[in-house]
């Protein structure tokens, strides 16, 4: 059973906008590049960079309690650490989140921006090392499959943008829904081997509009009335390198008895 890679997106901050790449570098033990390195806490979380540990998204400015993130648009220079921001109403922003200056003049905007909406402290995290911000402390890669999305939306009567999930990785071609019988089992992501973890529970992010910042549907509800469950892609962890890109082959697992016969 096999799909195409469709679209492949890093999130170098926490909550904002997603950056669609052509191709990654994946490798055992090590995040997804450049994504989730940095994470804009609401207040102080206990989040410590000498022992880093997880800490829940609801410490952070994220789209599912402040849908207004959705507004920001942002884009992050990996070769110099900088980052470029806008709001409609705001003078743009332009600042080195690599340099703790930039981390603390970022964090100054976006309480401009938000205002009361995050109520803060606000202040901008940097990952050390591999260390990634993601909503799980095990979920190094986050895959949609693009057919289970299209299901969604037809069960919902509306045509859901698949950006509203977050993913990494969106697939065509599997089977809608097939991905959350695979836990354990093993991928080819192009020329990178994964394990299934588990699959992904959703959260209210996915109900914010991310063209207009408005929460206008229902997900976790539509999914828990469909299946009894809220859940929609999953995490996988990896387990041999390589690099994949966009239309490279995602092999699913193959039955045990058809690979046996």
């Amino acid at each position: 059973m096999t799909g195409l890679l469709a679209g492949i997106f890093r999130h170098p901050v926490k909550g904002f906008t997603p950056e669609p790449l052509q191709s990654v570098d994946l490798a055992p033990g090590r995040g997804f590049p450049f994504d989730r390195i940095y994470a804009v806490e609401n207040g102080p979380c206990g989040f410590d960079a000498a022992q880093p540990a997880f800490v829940p998204k609801q410490k952070f400015t994220v789209l599912a309690s402040l849908p207004r993130v959705a507004a920001v648009r942002t884009r992050y220079h990996e070769a110099t650490g900088d980052l470029e921001a806008a709001e409609p109403g705001a003078a743009p922003f332009f600042g080195r989140l690599a340099e703790e200056t930039g981390r603390a003049a970022f964090a100054a905007w976006l309480s401009g921006v938000l205002g009361e909406d995050a109520p803060g402290p606000l202040s901008v995290l940097a990952a050390p090392q591999t260390w990634r911000f993601t909503d799980h402390p095990l979920g190094q890669v986050s895959v949609v499959s693009l057919a289970s999305v299209a299901d969604l939306s037809r069960r919902m009567g509306v045509e859901l943008d698949p950006l509203r999930f977050r993913a990494n990785l969106y697939v065509d071609g599997w089977p809608a829904w097939a991905e959350h019988g695979w836990t354990g089992r093993k991928l080819m992501l192009g020329w990178a081997e994964a394990e299934v973890f588990k699959p992904i529970v959703r959260c209210a992010a996915p109900d914010v509009n991310p063209a207009t910042a408005q929460r206008d549907v229902e997900i976790t509800k539509a999914l828990f009335d469909a299946f009894g469950d809220m859940h929609c892609g999953v995490y996988v962890q990896v387990t041999k390198p390589g690099r994949l890109g966009l239309g490279d082959a995602c092999t699913a697992p193959q039955d045990e008895a058809v690979a046996a016969g």
